[in-house]
């Protein structure tokens, strides 16, 4: 099953706030040359399916617009599974004014301490892994997901096989940067 994962454009939102599960639009522009190159990349007969934030909703939208022979409808191809991590209480906030405690405790306990209340690490591997596994027991051999770039980290810790992290150091520093997108092959 191939793959393709999506993150959406650059958020109309400050640099260094926390956003996770903030339902922010993507600037029009970088949404546009995303589902561009996106249109180029992808095959026919591609199952789409959507995270439920607006910023992912706005290219799936450039995207149908542009690739009109991919079925993309917001009621048919969202899934909740998509979202980024839910950062609970600490949504909106400057991470430099997130106390230095709270961090600490993430940290020590990466996989499973809830960080701003919400969603641990583990939970985020434990629904990513859930839809992977959905959607690659679909008939069509290629599936285009547009989400996050948490979503994205997870995709390939479980393309190598890790769906449990217990410290930070596991989970991936590299990303697709914003009107990006990476393949990977993934089975169940």
């Amino acid at each position: 099953m191939n793959f393709w994962l999506a993150r959406h454009a650059q958020p109309l939102i400050g640099a260094g706030i926390c956003y996770g599960a903030l339902d922010v639009a993507a600037n029009v522009a970088l949404t546009t040359a995303a589902a561009k190159s996106l249109a180029a990349a992808v095959p026919a007969h591609t199952v789409c399916r959507i995270s439920p934030r607006q910023r992912c909703q706005q290219l799936g939208a450039a995207l149908a617009l542009i690739r009109p022979d991919l079925v993309i409808k917001s009621s048919t191809c969202t899934d909740d599974r998509l979202a980024e991590m839910d950062f609970g209480h600490f949504e909106g906030q400057s991470w430099v004014k997130i106390p230095k405690a709270a961090v600490d405790a993430w940290t020590a306990d990466f996989g499973n301490h809830r960080f701003g209340g919400s969603e641990s690490a583990n939970e985020v591997l434990h629904r990513v892994k859930a839809a992977l596994d959905e959607h690659a027991a679909l008939s069509a051999s290629n599936v285009l997901w547009i989400t996050h770039a948490g979503v994205i980290r997870a995709c390939s810790l479980i393309e190598q096989g890790i769906h449990r992290v217990t410290a930070t150091e596991q989970w991936p520093v590299a990303v697709v940067e914003f009107g990006q997108y990476k393949h990977i092959d993934y089975s169940v």
